[in-house]
């Protein structure tokens, strides 16, 4: 990743220098809070505050900084996976759930750390961190393809997986309304789910992962004769608008855009997209014709994964 591109995220940065340097110093809690005293009294960053209270050398900020700052997309940044690992179990709210689903094998990342697959969606996560919005409110973004068979689905789960690993707060909701997958990947049950919470306007029911109490899952629900039109409601944005309280990352799956507008709909509600294809499988032209497409919605776009699994 280029230092432009994590110059465009300070916030971001900030904080993974902060995580990185208390695993690099083995900074206690007593040190953290001091520290966070130190930043207000003295109105200056973590590491400045650390510096301060002689609890880090410089060499140990100016080292840390550079390995972020060359951090190689196709390698898994190690110190900071480890900063962010240790640090989860206590940054962060657990999310309580009375009925609990397993990861099926399909989903690597829940079942093989080591695996290729495993370091690449934890290399995606770490890029999408970067780009996380500033001040701590929810990034919401929902995975597009133009048509089926691209993997979009599995990104979705893995990506909520791998922020839920961490610690990060993370809701994947399937808004498949069509063919619905995720409560296959997850071995859940599907007779409530996203389509009745919003034809009934009843409570939507979440279901709990086993092993990743941070994580969250909202099933599709039973089929309907109008997905389109449950979608393009308000009660989407209602429901969107409760779950930004709640969540930090909130990961959403659409159905194909070559064949449904639906995700269109989607993507103009999360106001970020990340964009899925898979090598010799996704069309030129369906993809052209998403990204034209995608315009209408003033969405940004985070960046396109080519799916080679």
């Amino acid at each position: 990743m280029s230092t432009d591109a994590l110059e465009a995220a300070p916030n971001a940065l900030d904080e993974l220098l902060k995580h990185a340097l208390i695993e690099r110093c083995g900074l206690a809690a007593g040190d953290i809070d001091n520290i966070a005293a130190a930043q207000t009294t003295l109105k200056v960053g973590f590491p400045e505050a650390a510096l301060h209270l002689g609890l880090v050398t410089k060499r140990d900020v100016d080292e840390t900084a550079d390995a972020i700052s060359q951090i190689d997309p196709a390698q898994t940044p190690g110190i900071i996976e480890n900063a962010l690992r240790r640090h989860a179990g206590t940054r962060f709210i657990t999310v309580t759930n009375t009925e609990f689903v397993k990861p099926s094998s399909k989903l690597v990342i829940a079942h093989e750390q080591d695996s290729e697959r495993s370091e690449q969606v934890r290399t995606l996560r770490t890029e999408l961190l970067l780009l996380s919005n500033p001040g701590g409110s929810t990034n919401i973004f929902a995975v597009l393809s133009p048509g089926e068979g691209e993997g979009r689905s599995q990104l979705c789960a893995e990506l909520a997986i791998a922020f839920a690993q961490i610690g990060r707060r993370t809701l994947l909701i399937d808004g498949d309304l069509r063919r619905p997958s995720q409560h296959h990947l997850f071995g859940a049950p599907n007779d409530r789910g996203l389509t009745q919470a919003l034809a009934t306007g009843s409570k939507p029911k979440t279901l709990g992962v086993e092993g990743l109490p941070q994580l969250s899952i909202l099933t599709a629900g039973p089929p309907v004769p109008n997905p389109l039109e449950l979608l393009s409601g308000g009660r989407v944005e209602r429901l969107l608008a409760n779950w930004r309280n709640d969540q930090e990352f909130i990961v959403i799956d659409t159905p194909p855009i070559a064949q449904y507008a639906d995700g269109l709909s989607l993507a103009a509600m999360a106001g970020r997209v990340l964009i899925a294809s898979r090598s010799n499988v996704t069309r030129q032209n369906e993809m052209k014709d998403m990204l034209r497409r995608l315009r209408s919605t003033h969405s940004q776009v985070l960046g396109a994964v080519i799916n080679n699994f």
